[in-house]
């Protein structure tokens, strides 16, 4: 499944997030955005880096299904005033922003993930899950062929499915 760049980009970039750990440090989120290729990336501050987290918090019942996603993702969208436009820098194509070029790197990635978050929910809302491995809680954006994605890796899916067979071929 391909999602257009800023949808499919930003949700995955939404999903990395919610699953850094809410301790993390703000190099450590720096790092999340440079390995989901978030563009500019700039520092962030202990605070600021408290705030994402918060964000990814309240990203995370996206993921998670039991509450009305338009709803809340409207609710996150009109809090973040995401205001596109296209911009045209570092010889990409044209492309949409979602806050100001200007902005802090927190308020960017704010409106990022919430507009990416719901383009996937308008386009394809069953492609957002979470892992179905008993205590993982890893959040995922299936984009699979067939969209039947349930785990969050196949080493996920593997363990349950060698704990279910041992389990058969104990009793």
């Amino acid at each position: 499944m391909h999602f257009n760049p800023y949808g499919g980009t930003a949700a995955q970039l939404a999903a990395a997030l919610v699953n850094a750990a809410p301790s993390a440090t703000p190099e450590d989120l720096v790092a999340v955005l440079r390995a989901q290729r978030y563009k500019p990336v700039g520092t962030l501050t202990a605070a600021e880096a408290g705030r994402l987290s918060a964000w990814a918090r309240r990203l995370e019942p996206v993921f998670a299904g039991g509450i009305d996603r338009v709803a809340h993702l409207n609710a996150l969208l009109a809090e973040t005033a995401a205001r596109p436009y296209i911009s045209i820098h570092d010889d990409r194509p044209p492309h949409l922003h979602f806050a100001p070029e200007t902005a802090s790197t927190l308020v960017r990635v704010r409106a990022f993930t919430a507009a990416g978050l719901a383009h996937v929910v308008c386009e394809e809302p069953d492609r957002l899950g979470r892992c179905g491995r008993e205590g993982c809680g890893t959040v995922y954006v299936d984009t699979s062929r067939n969209g039947r994605r349930r785990y969050c890796t196949t080493r996920c899916a593997n363990r349950l499915q060698v704990a279910r067979h041992r389990e058969r071929h104990a009793s």
